[in-house]
């Protein structure tokens, strides 16, 4: 697992070092409220619409659920449902466009890690997405990453960008350190 934790760290500094943070002042509130050991700040990132990415995007949602001091159990979901919103940014979004990008913030408020991916596509109707567990569906190898989302975070909420989908998830801290 280090190695795995090594590799993660490396593909951070990678991408801080290719965009730089983007950094918001953060509320004497948000400060005093904030999870015991938690690092209040923001970062983001605009990468090409490659599964290189969706690794990057993976890593720093890792790094900051650990931040946050998240258990590892909600680290693993909070992860697999960035992961997930990554995935379809650059598959179903942009289409593997080499000329479009994503964007990802990661944000640490103190009361809440709030992750929003934005693609460049057509955009999204979540009123037409296939219902994962009708019976129809139950055997398809595909077709669930939104509905991991929403099983996942505590908030997920969906823009239309004209061109492009945003997505924002929200994970709820604890107050005073209690792990998740």
């Amino acid at each position: 697992m280090t190695h795995l934790i090594a590799s993660r760290d490396t593909s951070i500094k990678v991408a801080e070092a290719r965009v730089g943070k983007c950094t918001r002042p953060v509320s004497e509130e948000a400060k005093r409220d904030a999870v015991s050991g938690s690092k209040a700040g923001r970062l983001c990132l605009s990468l090409r619409s490659t599964m290189e990415s969706v690794g990057q995007v993976e890593s720093a949602a890792y790094k900051l659920a650990g931040e946050a001091g998240l258990d590892e159990d909600v680290r693993f979901r909070v992860t697999m449902a960035v992961r997930e919103a990554a995935i379809n940014a650059v598959l179903h979004g942009n289409e593997y466009d080499p000329a479009k990008q994503i964007t990802v913030s990661f944000e640490n408020t103190g009361n809440a890690l709030v992750f929003t991916i934005a693609d460049q596509g057509k955009g999204l109707d979540t009123e037409k997405l296939p219902d994962p567990l009708a019976p129809q569906n139950l055997l398809r190898g595909t077709g669930r990453g939104i509905f991991l989302i929403r099983s996942f975070m505590d908030e997920v909420h969906f823009r239309q960008l004209h061109p492009g989908t945003e997505l924002t998830l929200i994970k709820h801290l604890a107050p005073g350190g209690d792990k998740l």
